[in-house]
Order: structure tokens, then sequence, then C-alpha cells
């Protein structure tokens, strides 16, 4: 189905600048915007309106059981309060807020790019999306360091505090914050009579439209990948080479093996999630300057971007597992918890069941089946 060209700016998905000004009316004294890509025609299948919804509620519901368990463990521990888990807690918090918002954006897709949700959820949703993504970058970049002094520098190590630790988190939502203040401040509905959709889209200035999506784009390849690529690439690599020189770790091979495949899990799983959407992104800025004049290229861009938001989003999914369920300390918190929970359900069985056997003898008597029932009280 013939579909305008459509382009991302990761919260959401936005018509782009050639459909906005088919859309809108012609600039004052027929001037044009000299940074305007030239329009190409594109064709989109229709299975990216019924496959993305999918693999969005997919992420939505493994992400959502995976960061809510993290979450629910670390609030019910009772023990001393540690710099991890600060980070780890926040960062599966700004996955929450992150996730909440994509029921949102599988409609979206599922009706054609169709807002339905009015110009107020539009801008909140799309800030919270974007606010969130920089979040849980920032995040995964501080636990990163704050992995590198715990293995390189132990003795500095020992001299963190939680409120060092507390200060860093609220720079980091206000930096999140910083970032998103554009999306906050130009998304918005536009309806658009050629397609007949109400679209949640970036409606920068007509006549800077290209200079603020790329320089947007710029931004989010920047702070949010290729900056905190550089320090959780340098830190892990640190992190090799001082495990590989450790004498502690040298004897012991099977947990400096263990490590090692962490680092290099968390480094490829970064890459895997982040690095095709920030990839198109980029090129997608490019076809915004004019430096790409390929319709072929500007169409796999196109048809590319909605499954690199998809990996992204995924990225999600990943954290819970790479930062918690695989570490030891981590899954005995987990353990603690199903057993204290379990506990209390057979607590509440056998109350309950004491009280019905304590009615007096002339009360009515239980049959022999109900006898049988009472003693075989489910256990787990």
């Amino acid at each position: 189905m013939p579909i305008p060209n459509m382009y991302s700016n990761y919260s959401g998905l936005s018509i782009t600048e050639e459909t906005l000004q088919d859309a809108r009316s012609s600039p004052p004294n027929g001037s044009s915007d000299q940074m305007s890509p030239s329009p190409c025609p594109l064709l989109y299948s229709d299975y990216q309106f019924t496959l993305i919804p999918v693999l969005y509620c997919v992420i939505f519901i493994l992400g959502l059981a995976g960061n809510s368990v993290v979450v629910a463990v670390l609030c019910r521990h009772h023990g001393p309060k540690t710099v991890a888990n600060i980070y780890i807690f926040n960062l599966a918090v700004a996955d929450l807020l992150c996730l909440a918002t994509l029921p949102l954006w599988a409609a979206y897709y599922a009706y054609g790019y169709n807002w339905i949700f009015g110009s107020v959820m539009c801008k909140i949703s799309s800030s919270v999306l974007c606010l969130n993504m920089f979040a849980s970058i920032f995040f995964i970049t501080c636990m990163s360091l704050d992995r590198y002094r715990a293995i390189v520098h132990p003795i500095r190590f020992q001299r963190r505090t939680l409120q060092q630790a507390s200060l860093i988190t609220f720079l980091v939502w206000g930096l999140a914050c910083l970032s998103s203040l554009p999306t906050f401040y130009f998304r918005d509905t536009y309806f658009i009579e050629s397609l007949g959709v109400n679209a949640c889209i970036m409606a920068f200035p007509y006549e800077k439209y290209a200079n603020w999506s790329a320089g947007t784009a710029f931004m989010k390849n920047a702070l949010g990948f290729l900056i905190p690529l550089t320090v959780i690439a340098t830190c892990y690599m640190c992190i090799w080479m001082h495990l590989l020189k450790a004498r502690e770790f040298r004897k012991n091979k099977p947990k400096r093996d263990k490590v090692l495949r962490l680092v290099v899990a968390v480094v490829v799983a970064f890459l895997i999630c982040w690095l095709p959407f920030h990839v198109l992104t980029f090129m997608d800025a490019l076809v915004r300057m004019r430096l790409i004049n390929n319709c072929d290229i500007t169409t796999l861009i196109d048809t590319t971007l909605p499954f690199g938001i998809c990996m992204g989003f995924a990225n999600s999914c990943i954290n819970p597992l790479l930062y918690c369920f695989i570490g030891h300390q981590f899954q005995e918190k987990l353990r603690h918890l199903f057993k204290l929970r379990v506990y209390q359900f057979n607590s509440t069985r056998q109350s309950s069941s004491s009280r019905k056997g304590s009615y007096p003898k002339d009360a009515e008597t239980p049959r022999d089946g109900e006898k049988e029932r009472l003693n075989c009280k489910p256990t787990l």
C-alpha cells in the first residue's frame, strides 16, 4: 500500500518533511527550505502495521515482567543499600516507564500512523519515552563505571557513598530531562488531510524543519549512543585487561571466564540493541540535509527503521537478565522473596484451616471427604 515517506525521532513515528510540505500551506513568497530532501515515492507493506504492534506487545509483556520483578526484589530487600542497587533500581524504573508507552505506539502502528489518544497524550508519551531512553542508557553507563571502579580500583571503590550515588542519580535524571526538552516542546498532533490521519509529529518550524530534524538526530546519536558506548567499551576493556593480569583471577579460571563472558555480553547486547537504530537515525539525518539523495537508500531507511526501534526497546527486556538475574546476590534475594511469599501463603492457609477446625463440636461436622481435604492442605 502506498504510504508517504516517514521517519522516526524514536519517540513514535513522524511524517517527513516532504509530506508536511504537501499537507501544510506553501511557505511565504513561494520559498522552500534549502535543506529539504527530494521526495521519493515509497511503498510500505501491510505487514508493518501488523507485525510491529505484535513485536511491541511481546516486548512490553517480557520487559514489564522482568523489570517488575527487579523493582519488587529491591524494594523488599531489608539489608543495607548499595550503590549498585541504586543504579539497578533506577534502571528498572526507567525501563518500566519506557515500556509503559509501548501499547500507545503499538496502536499508532495498528491504525496506520493515526494517533487516537489526543494532543496531550502525544506530547506526554513522546516526552516520557525520550526521557527514559536517555535515562536508561545513562544508568547503564553509570553501572559500567561503578563496576570498573569495583574491579580495577577496589580501594577507591570502598570510598564511594550512597550520598554520591544519589547525587549522580539526580544528575542523570536531570540530564535526561534536558535531553528530552525538544521532544516535549515540539511534539504535537497534526491532521494530514492528504493521508486522512491525525499524526503525532515533531512540529518543527517550517523554515528550519530540516535543521531541527538533523540537529535532534545528531544529539540522540551523541548523547544516546556514541558517548555512552565509548565510556562503556573503555570501562569493560580495562576490566578485561585487569582480569587477565590479576593473580587471584588467574588461579580461579572458571570465575574469571564467567566475569569475562558477562563483560562481553554487556557490550554486545548494547551494540546489537542500539547500533541499528542510531545508524539509521544518522542516515536519515543525512537525507534531511540532502547529503543522501538516493531513493533506494531512503526507502531502505524508512523500511528498516521501525525494526531498529523495536531492537532498541528490546534492550529493556535484556537489562534485567544482564544486570540482575545472572548475579549471584540478586538470585539469593529473589529466592528469599519467593520463600517469604510461599511461607506467608502457607501461614494464611494454615490459620484459615485452624479457624475452621476450632468450631464447637455441636456445630456442623464435616463429612469424611471434607476431613480428608482439610488434612491434605496444599504446600508449595
